[in-house]
């Protein structure tokens, strides 16, 4: 049997369980559910083999959907990381919070983050009685002000930055003197070896026999570096010696690529396999989405735009979501849905809702994903390396990037190559009022705000 093949085949296995229900220790419909979101970082949309790719294969991953449900219309809230994971943890626009209006968020003299009373994902479910972990990258503000245990997780294994090497699990490999330069648990440096997508892996799959073995529902976040550069697969250890930077500028290929993705996916299966090794398949609702579009090595097909864009590359996402419960196997949607929309949702399945001081601006799937039929939105984005403005709006969306402005239908043109500007001129100016009227409720941009690798990204191509 081929490696190919054999992972196709373990991961039927993993899904197999689910297609009756896997057993569970007390009936799923007299219990809060269990939650396992995973998130990965820089994937393209097409990235996975549930999406089309003709790359590595990712059954693991794409059993999450063949056991539930496939989004074919799934959005990060921003083209780039911690704004998408300010989004996620408020349920809001991050253009409401310091802290998500781009990347860095803060200039060498400041310290932004996530501010610790700002209720979050974890601290509501939390206030419904769920145990909460995050294993993998915070990325939301530096510790010790700000941290994953400030805002609602009771257990932290992880990065507090943006991205470590995979396999000194370090920002700056010479710096030893900063605590917070490499892996913590809670706020104390820990030192784990090996390749860091295994070590969150194998770290996530003894979470959840931890949790297993409480009385608490429990929501655990897993938040993946892997694919984001430096590109380093699991047997590059001497890249990493001689790495010139993180970003790395001088490395990198498809296949180093395509490595990374197949560990990616290992390790989502060994997830997948803790939960039902622990009879907690039925009951858990599994998440697996994107921070943002691809980059570099990714694919997007057939898309245009990456990382860092609002084309659709570059913020649109893949989106798989499990729970046996309650959820039908096997089923697709095209349901507009953004990050933001994960709080109100889970918060739903929970008995809970958002705190009325923080109304979120997210829409709870959790019909959609029960069965009921798709409903319209208005969906808004805006990144300031390139003046970038986008809004779509069922079928249509009108984008603003380098100094132009388009209006596209993406029902026939998800490609965004037919400029429909002046065919439609009434939808085109309607749009572009209702972002105006949109953006004069956000925070406006202060100076120290966006990434100059990403707006060189964003600026080459224009």
């Amino acid at each position: 049997m081929s490696n190919f093949s054999r992972r196709q085949f373990l991961g039927a296995a993993v899904a197999a369980p689910f297609a009756s229900g896997a057993a569970s220790r007390t009936p799923a419909a007299a219990r809060q559910p269990n939650i396992v979101f995973i998130m990965a970082d820089d994937l393209g949309v097409a990235d996975l083999s549930a999406y089309g790719r003709n790359g590595p294969g990712t059954p693991f991953i794409d059993s999450i959907g063949t056991g539930g449900m496939r989004f074919r219309q799934a959005y990060a809230n921003s083209s780039v990381c911690s704004a998408t994971r300010t989004a996620l943890m408020t349920g809001r626009y991050q253009y409401r919070l310091r802290i998500g209006l781009e990347e860095p968020y803060a200039s060498a003299s400041q310290q932004i983050g996530l501010p610790p009373e700002h209720p979050t994902l974890p601290s509501l479910l939390r206030g419904r009685g769920y145990t909460t972990s995050l294993v993998g990258k915070w990325h939301l503000g530096p510790a010790p002000a700000y941290g994953p245990l400030k805002s609602g997780y009771d257990r932290f294994l992880g990065i507090y930055g943006g991205a470590v090497d995979y396999f000194t699990h370090r920002f700056n490999a010479q710096d030893t003197t900063d605590p917070y330069n490499g892996l913590n648990d809670g706020q104390n440096a820990v030192q784990r070896f090996g390749y860091l997508t295994d070590v969150l892996g194998d770290e996530s799959a003894s979470e959840v026999r931890r949790l297993a073995a409480g009385s608490s529902p429990f929501l655990l976040s897993v938040h993946y570096t892997a694919p984001h550069w430096p590109w380093e697969g699991p047997d590059d250890e001497e890249v990493s010696r001689r790495l010139s930077g993180l970003q790395h500028r001088d490395g990198g290929n498809l296949a180093t690529y395509h490595q990374m993705l197949r560990s990616l996916d290992d390790n989502v299966g060994k997830l997948l396999k803790a939960l039902q090794r622990a009879r907690l398949a039925d009951n858990t609702i599994v998440i697996f989405t994107s921070d943002n579009g691809g980059e570099r090595f990714s694919d997007v097909w057939p898309l245009i735009g990456r990382k860092g864009e609002l084309l659709e590359g570059g913020i649109r996402v893949p989106l798989l979501v499990r729970w046996p419960a309650r959820i039908r196997r096997g089923r697709d949607t095209d349901q507009v849905a953004m990050t933001m929309d994960w709080l109100p949702t889970l918060l739903e399945t929970a008995g809970g809702a958002a705190d009325p001081r923080f109304p979120t601006d997210g829409q709870s799937l959790l019909p959609v994903l029960e069965g009921a039929a798709t409903s319209p939105r208005t969906v808004y984005w805006r990144y300031r390396a390139n003046d970038q403005r986008a809004v779509r709006d069922g079928q249509w969306k009108y984008l603003s990037i380098g100094g132009r402005e388009y209006l596209f239908d993406l029902a026939a043109d998800q490609r965004e190559q037919a400029n429909l500007r002046a065919v439609h001129p009434e939808r085109f100016a309607a749009l572009q009022a209702a972002f105006n009227t949109w953006n004069a409720t956000m925070l406006a941009y202060p100076e120290h705000t966006f990434s100059e690798d990403v707006h060189n990204l964003a600026t080459d191509r224009y």
